[in-house]
């Protein structure tokens, strides 16, 4: 049964994240740069919070603030859900659909060690279906 472990082996441990004074405009450019939908939020190397595209949309433009005069700590989601790298791609998904969302930070101890996101869940299911129905493939042409 994969886990988040192969997941971070493939794509690597790569975290985009800023400090909370960070102003949502420049975390807005940040995410459109690095082509990411969610942008982790940290105080003193510590995990603070999320901030997604949903955030902007229903915290920003919906209540009328301004990007540019905005700390993006005010619109975070605060303590986000974080897996382990040993959880695995079952508890994910099962997570990120009672939950409602598409990205979950993956920390070992209070370290953050890497991200992932609801795409790269699908991305693995998929991956280890294609190998299953390959092996089985194989195991009925013998």
């Amino acid at each position: 049964m994969a886990k988040v472990r192969n997941i971070l082996e493939a794509k690597g441990r790569v975290v985009y994240s800023v400090e909370p004074t960070v102003m949502v405009l420049r975390a807005i450019e940040l995410m459109c740069e690095k082509n990411i939908g969610g942008l982790l939020i940290t105080e003193n190397g510590k995990l603070a919070g999320i901030f997604t595209e949903r955030d902007y949309a229903r915290k920003l433009i919906l209540k009328g603030k301004s990007s540019k005069d905005t700390p993006i700590g005010e619109l975070m989601t605060p303590n986000p859900f974080t897996v382990s790298p040993d959880t695995s791609i079952d508890q994910c998904m099962q997570m990120m659909t009672d939950k409602h969302i598409r990205h979950l930070p993956v920390t070992e101890g209070d370290q953050l060690v890497g991200m992932i996101s609801i795409g790269d869940v699908v991305r693995q299911v998929i991956q280890e279906q294609k190998s299953i129905i390959e092996h089985l493939e194989s195991y009925i042409t013998q």
